[in-house]
């Protein structure tokens, strides 16, 4: 239990009871979703793997007149150069109107670990400088619109869409294994990427961009964006039939390789932590986590 600036509000934990009052709120902060969304993606959250003894929901701000406020967090563990690090995505920031002036309550309290890197990948316009007010960086300025089958064909390259039992999964290690089951449980599409016996992974998950305007495949998982880049035209062939060929990747200018547009200041992302995260990899984020 944790103390506001009021007695009568305060921040706690998100418990399985309070499961309804949260989507209630989250409908009130969000009115675009609707309510069987949030139920999904609550739902979503509370099957998925305890992360050591992190929130399994988030934070929420509870008023006598109930909850006024919501944060959720989402938890994983990454494996990279530096070895195992833990995640967190801060995701679907609300508060209701009235107590507005709470919200730097629940934010503060869900940063406070300083062995965990906090990402928020779609921060609300109005909040940006506030979050870099507490010391968030920009590890993304923008995103890049293209079409994959444009880019330069590679001899020799195999697609395939990913199976736990397929030959290609044994390219993998255990942890890409376990990023593409996991997200394509999830709906998105896993694929493995082979060339000269060696297995590259990559995720995509369908949403609509630019104000749910424009279908596209966005980018959700690869080792880098080099790796992408190599395999972006064996891809987008791949998916030539399967799939929109419009893609979304992020970005921090236009990318050699992708042919398409840069849009500047288009889905910033920040971070705040020990670990930079890497362009490319929103695996365990609110993307792909709850949903499109």
């Amino acid at each position: 239990m944790l103390a506001s600036k009021k007695p009568d509000v305060r921040c706690r934990l998100i418990e399985d009871d309070d499961i309804d009052a949260v989507v209630d709120c989250l409908r009130r902060g969000f009115p675009y979703r609707l309510r069987a969304y949030w139920a999904r993606a609550l739902k979503r959250m509370s099957k998925r793997p305890a992360i050591e003894d992190f929130p399994r929901y988030g934070y929420l701000l509870e008023a006598p007149s109930g909850v006024v406020g919501v944060l959720l967090v989402i938890y994983s563990r990454r494996t990279g150069a530096a070895g195992e690090s833990i995640f967190c995505n801060l995701s679907s920031w609300c508060v209701d109107l009235e107590f507005r002036s709470y919200a730097v309550v629940l934010h503060a309290v869900a940063v406070k670990r300083k062995d965990v890197t906090y990402i928020n990948v779609s921060p609300a316009a109005h909040t940006r400088r506030a979050i870099e007010a507490v010391r968030f960086k920009r590890f993304c300025d923008g995103q890049i619109v293209f079409a994959p089958i444009l880019s330069t064909w590679r001899s020799n390259v195999r697609v395939a869409a990913f199976a736990a039992d397929a030959p290609e999964s044994t390219l993998l290690s255990e942890s890409e294994r376990a990023i593409l089951a996991e997200h394509a449980a999830l709906g998105c599409r896993a694929l493995v990427c082979v060339k000269d016996g060696v297995g590259y992974p990559f995720v995509l998950q369908r949403r609509a961009a630019f104000h749910r305007l424009i279908p596209c495949q966005q980018l959700i998982y690869c080792r880098s964006m080099d790796e992408f880049v190599f395999f972006a035209g064996a891809i987008g062939r791949y998916l030539a039939l399967r799939a929109w060929p419009i893609f979304l990747a992020d970005a921090n200018g236009p990318v050699l390789g992708l042919i398409g547009k840069y849009f500047a200041g288009y889905g910033p992302k920040y971070f705040k932590g020990p670990v930079p995260p890497s362009l490319g990899d929103l695996s365990y984020t609110e993307l792909a986590i709850l949903g499109p």
